[in-house]
């Protein structure tokens, strides 16, 4: 059974990485957009973060969110729990300020819905781990733990893929409408430096949505192919 749920797992990856057509080349394509070097001397003219993070949150009417800016940190991220914006080492590439919008808008989504996902997604990774533990010591069931995590995993992709996916199309309207602000009262900044700009994010978009939505999805089902391998051994 656990070889079968396994070689199904795998080609469920298989099938998700051609028809979102990842592609490993992608994730170069990505990196390489985002550091170059003319994008970011124009988005450099833009405020520091934490002021765009400011002014993004006041055209979203949620001025209430605590903004903290972590060198140390490589990703940017929304804490429902404490209601906190943390913004990532991100000032050498373009893409921060349609970074910042997306975890704005995180703290502007249905907070029933991000409490939830906090406090599940915290059971969910605890499920796996105790699970874990379980089959690699051979108590209980352990075939159940793994129909349970498959479910469990449902209920969790389909939170996340919601939560990630409504910020991720947003994001580059909120920042447009953000830098065409900008381009009004700062001199500096030009009406076809914020177009180019959005051109970017939209190029980073088409490719970085379906990746992330790849990852979400195959880093579940590597967790269930894990439990099946810890069966096996």
């Amino acid at each position: 059974m656990e070889i079968i749920i396994i070689v199904i797992s795998v080609i469920t990856i298989i099938l998700l990485k051609i028809g979102l057509n990842v592609k490993i080349k992608d994730i170069k394509k990505i990196k390489e957009i985002g550091y170059d070097k003319e994008l970011n001397k124009i988005a450099n003219k833009f405020p520091e973060n934490k002021e765009i993070c400011e002014e993004i949150l006041k055209k979203l009417n949620n001025k209430n969110v605590k903004i903290e800016e972590n060198k140390e940190s490589k990703t940017s991220l929304y804490i429902a729990i404490t209601n906190k914006i943390i913004i990532a080492d991100i000032k050498d590439t373009f893409t921060r300020i349609q970074t910042i919008a997306h975890e704005c808008l995180h703290s502007a989504q249905n907070k029933k819905i991000l409490l939830f996902n906090f406090i599940y997604s915290n059971f969910y990774l605890l499920y796996f781990i105790v699970s874990l533990v379980l089959i690699l010591f051979n108590i209980g069931e352990r075939l159940i733990f793994i129909q349970g995590f498959i479910f469990l995993s449902i209920v969790y992709l389909i939170i996340r893929c919601y939560l990630e996916n409504e910020a991720m199309s947003k994001a580059i309207f909120v920042a447009k409408e953000y830098m065409e602000e900008q381009e009004r009262i700062n001199e500096n900044i030009t009406r076809q430096e914020v177009d180019l700009l959005v051109e970017k994010f939209d190029v980073l978009n088409k490719i970085g949505i379906p990746l992330t939505n790849f990852s979400l999805v195959a880093g579940e089902i590597l967790k269930i192919i894990v439990l099946c391998i810890a069966i096996l051994i």
